[in-house]
């Protein structure tokens, strides 16, 4: 059969390996199907009677896609997902076996949680641990190879009670935006809207390399990213990548990509090439928020296999190569209500629109009052890569709200909003192109928080990391300062409500104006104006880390019922222990690349240079060239051996260290300069040892090469 024939039309495939709100209806019955969806609408306990019911329907459905066993699917701190696959069979007493799935199985798991980040909420003897099932994000049956599974989507806490993951706090959050936004709606007169919903749109950045040189790389292999390269002769500096054609290979994965993505309800919406060379984008359609998390993490997984099934390697690292563009994760994030209303949505006159202007505000004040913990959401050891380096977004927060809301927020501050500025229309001159309806304001690419219609786009987040984090934290800290409004403007109406509303919003434009710029976000003179205006720069992921536990963090994450004290201080430590093992994974990783394969391959190079040094001057010919190179490649060797001794000991000095904050900052300042300088020696090397010679693929041959 042709390749055509074979090909079903998306609006088949879509949703196919999803438990839909379509299979729900025609499997469960009426009273059934009533009783979920007021689960998953009002948060309402679902009897253990009507689980039963909606698992033997699960699992007949699952079965009929080919599954054999169900996984309670789950984001522990490691920053990634895991799951724990249990089979259908029971046995019976005939020495058969029956296909069962019960409710409780389905409500709650009870997974090994002693080998999980605990932050000491758990002593390693401790074991038990449970997951519960998250009802408001799709189940769903995956493969992997030939093994088939239900996935029920779940959060994961301790025996104790302590949340040991990132999705819980992540729901607990969603509950507080919606009391908080609904409390606020009731105020400003909306009696209809009974809840607000965060949403989010998640854009994923990678790199493509072949696989042959990954497995030639132990460094791309161990730690995601390249540890020594010299800059390859031809980088990003033509622009011609970005949204240029696609490679024909490239083409094919994101062909592939997209099929099982819809075919698991993701809803991939935007392909192309990005910046830098062997690097894309992939971008979905706005999902509820912990949806939208649960299929991102499904998206890297699906990048990840569905790359090694075409010959090549996904690289999902923050910085895979230096000197070119790294990856980020575009988080764009709204607020709507279930009937339909954008609380972000301007209008056509947003001066007018006080609904709009309350949630901006809102939204101004919590990121200027938590920008510290909010840029700690995004701290990674691979983001510090990109965080305050040479490209965007700097370590430092500010909104973007462009010329019109600005326009708004300094009239507000002046004493009161008259007018919003117009967009117009575009004409360019050719007879044949329409006019082109202008939007009233720019984008801003460098902003890290930026306004771009109807949506923020927060772009810090690291395209390895969980979206959890960063949205669990921007929803408490607008639902704090929501509840704070709403204890300010509550018992009053008419014109007594819109004048304090009016003296609110301009008692938050003078006091957080600081944090809104609508400049270039990269240069130098930002910087110091930032410094000036007293907003935060947390450079490296320690410092960062290091605020987490500040009084008024700790304040609004338990005001919320987000996190505890207790479950707060445990992720700091995590947070800090992680850092400090991604390190010393990859400086030992230079240490045994170095050792083994540059150090042996330059030795065997000023070999081949010595003979060739004395053949020539046997010749009666003075080597001046082979001479000076051999001398140039000596000494480089030299440093190289010289620098991994000075790495070894910064990595024993830094690992003896039991305290996780003290080790993490011991990587920071001693280990990283100590591979930093190891680096630098082996790139010189590099570009004078002969290519046949030289153990590692080069920039150009992994950049390039498809």
């Amino acid at each position: 059969m042709s390749e055509a024939c074979e090909f079903n039309p998306v609006t088949d495939m879509y949703g196919t390996d999803v438990f839909t709100d379509e299979v729900m209806r025609s499997t469960l019955p009426k009273a059934v199907y009533k009783q979920l969806k007021k689960t998953m609408q009002d948060g309402t306990p679902l009897e253990l009677g009507v689980a039963d019911v909606v698992a033997t329907a699960m699992k007949d459905w699952a079965i009929s896609r080919g599954a054999t066993h169900f996984c309670h699917w789950f984001q522990p701190m490691t920053g990634g997902t895991a799951e724990k696959h249990d089979s259908f069979i029971s046995p019976t007493s005939g020495g058969r076996v029956l296909m069962e799935f019960s409710g409780k199985e389905l409500s709650q798991g009870e997974p090994d949680a002693s080998s999980f980040p605990s932050g000491g909420l758990r002593a390693t003897f401790e074991a038990r641990g449970y997951t519960a099932w998250d009802c408001t994000s799709p189940v769903f049956v995956k493969g992997n190879g030939d093994n088939k599974t239900l996935f029920v989507p779940s959060a994961f806490c301790s025996y104790t009670g302590e949340a040991l993951d990132k999705k819980t706090p992540l729901l607990r959050s969603m509950e507080a935006i919606d009391k908080a936004a609904i409390r606020m709606l009731r105020i400003l007169g909306n009696s209809m809207s009974t809840k607000v919903t965060a949403t989010l749109g998640a854009e994923q950045e990678y790199f493509l390399v072949d696989e042959e040189f990954v497995e030639r790389r132990l460094d791309l292999l161990l730690a995601q990213r390249t540890l020594f390269g010299a800059p390859s002769p031809r980088g990003q500096e033509m622009d011609d990548h970005y949204f240029g054609a696609l490679n024909c290979r490239v083409g094919s994965f994101m062909a592939a990509l997209n099929k099982k993505l819809w075919s698991l309800g993701i809803s991939a919406k935007t392909q192309h090439n990005e910046v830098s060379p062997a690097q894309y984008e992939i971008a979905p359609i706005f999902d509820t928020v912990n949806v939208g998390v649960d299929r991102n993490h499904l998206t890297m997984e699906a990048i990840s296999t569905v790359a090694r099934e075409h010959g090549f390697y996904a690289l999902l690292h923050e910085k895979p190569f230096a000197g070119v563009n790294g990856s980020g994760k575009h988080n764009n994030w709204s607020i709507g209500t279930d009937d339909g209303i954008n609380l972000l949505e301007p209008g056509e006159t947003p001066h007018e629109n006080m609904q709009f202007l309350v949630f901006l505000f809102a939204i101004i004040r919590a990121v200027d009052k938590y920008s510290e913990v909010l840029r700690a959401s995004v701290a990674h050891a691979g983001n510090d890569h990109r965080l305050g380096a040479n490209e965007a977004p700097p370590a430092i927060i500010s909104i973007f709200l462009g010329d019109q809301l600005n326009d708004i927020v300094e009239q507000i501050k002046a004493g009161g909003a008259k007018s919003s500025k117009r967009g117009g229309t575009i004409e360019l001159g050719v007879s044949t192109l329409p006019p082109l309806p202008k939007d009233c304001t720019d984008r801003n690419r460098t902003s890290p928080f930026a306004f771009t219609g109807n949506k923020f786009e927060f772009r810090m987040a690291g395209s390895s990391q969980s979206l959890s984090g960063p949205n669990f934290v921007l929803n408490g800290a607008v639902a704090e300062v929501l509840t704070e409004m709403a204890d300010v403007l509550e018992g009053a109406s008419g014109a007594e409500l819109n004048t304090r509303v009016q003296d609110l919003l301009k008692s938050y434009a003078v006091e957080h104006g600081k944090i809104i710029f609508n400049g270039d976000n990269y240069t130098a003179e930002w910087h110091a104006e930032a410094a000036k205006r007293g907003l935060s720069n947390l450079r490296n992921t320690p410092e960062a880390i290091d605020i987490i536990c500040d009084a008024k963090n700790v304040a609004m994450l338990e005001g919320q019922k987000i996190l505890s004290a207790g479950e707060l201080k445990a992720r700091q430590e995590i947070l800090f222990e992680q850092y400090a093992m991604l390190i010393n994974i990859e400086a030992k990783t230079s240490v045994q690349m170095a050792k083994r394969q540059i150090i042996p391959a330059v030795t065997e190079a000023t070999t081949a240079l010595a003979s060739s040094v004395a053949a020539v001057s046997a010749a009666g010919v003075e080597p001046t060239a082979q001479a000076a190179l051999l001398a140039k490649t000596n000494s480089l060797l030299a440093a190289v051996a010289s620098d991994v001794e000075v790495l070894e000991a910064a990595i024993a000095k830094a690992g003896a260290i039991d305290e996780p904050r003290e080790a993490s900052f011991a990587f920071l300042n001693d280990v990283i300069p100590a591979m930093t300088a190891l680096r630098a020696d082996v790139d010189a090397l590099e570009v004078i040892v002969d290519e046949d010679v030289w153990p590692l693929p080069t920039y150009a041959d992994m950049l390039f090469r498809r």
